[in-house]
């Protein structure tokens, strides 16, 4: 193979492993995220998140990262010059902008207010997948419109079956990006490749892979229907086949999502023969 990682995956994977309820030290995660960045399989890997609520607490290694606004927005100015003061590259950053059920307005308001003192630092604000939706949507094209770095980030999953949007749902919701120019990131729920339902709690995430083909499907004018279908599939069989035709290309759409074990969805892609496993 011409390329280890395909570039239809080109940072697809953040490295989530500082954050909640991660066991893992600063020092420890900064260590093996630098093998990562060493590693065959780097041209997957995205930024190291790193919780806005630990700067300060403990000395700061240099090295890049994006930073998780798990604080106070009107705090987060200063957790960015502390990160750069410290040596760190602030790749960009995640902040919710409301709760579930909350107007997302004053919470993008306050992100557009950050975006446009950042000087090109790209923003990601999280949207509850629930009431005011479309009209925040709209907000953030219009902010992207204007010049500024900033696009939406939506949970697909958490503690309770309310968190998991249908296949559909999430079709609606690629297909509104879609028509807004809009790349996205996800969080939350991405535990495998393919849609699944965890023994232990019932509930049904989606997969990554599902997402990816989704998200080509949607940027070649897909519908709903068409969109949903794809994340639909519960088997790799329909998604193997659009992601090898894709794979030399970029990725629409979707930006990426975290993972607390980088390796584990490197380990699907390997055995699913999209990534070749380290061999030229």
């Amino acid at each position: 193979m011409a390329t280890m990682v395909p570039p239809l995956y080109a940072g697809l994977i953040d490295d989530a492993s500082l954050l909640p309820p991660s066991p893992i030290g600063l020092a420890d995660a900064v260590a093996k995220h630098h093998e990562h960045a060493a590693s065959w399989y780097r041209n997957l890997l995205g930024s190291l998140l790193v919780p806005a609520s630990i700067v300060g607490t403990e000395p700061m290694p240099r090295l890049t990262a994006g930073l998780i606004g798990d604080v106070p927005a009107a705090v987060l100015p200063v957790t960015v010059d502390k990160l750069r003061a410290a040596g760190v590259q602030v790749l960009h950053v995640e902040a919710a902008v409301a709760r579930r059920g909350e107007d997302p307005q004053p919470g993008l308001a306050a992100l557009r207010s950050l975006a446009e003192t950042q000087a090109g630092l790209p923003l990601y604000a999280e949207i509850p997948l629930s009431w005011g939706l479309l009209g925040a949507l709209d907000t953030v094209a219009e902010a992207r419109g204007s010049g500024l770095a900033i696009a939406p980030k939506f949970r697909v999953g958490g503690l309770a079956a309310e968190l998991f949007p249908t296949p559909v749902e999430l079709a609606a919701v690629i297909c509104a990006c879609r028509d807004r120019g809009l790349p996205f990131k996800l969080a939350a729920g991405l535990r495998h490749a393919t849609r699944h339902t965890d023994p232990e709690t019932g509930f049904t995430h989606h997969g990554f892979l599902n997402v990816l083909v989704a998200t080509v499907v949607a940027a070649q004018g897909g519908e709903v229907a068409e969109v949903a279908e794809s994340l639909a599939a519960t088997h790799p069989v329909p998604l193997v086949e659009p992601a090898r035709t894709h794979r030399d290309g970029p990725r629409p759409l979707f930006l990426g999502f975290g993972a607390a074990n980088v390796v584990e969805p490197l380990t699907e892609l390997v055995r699913l023969g999209l990534i070749n496993g380290g061999y030229e």
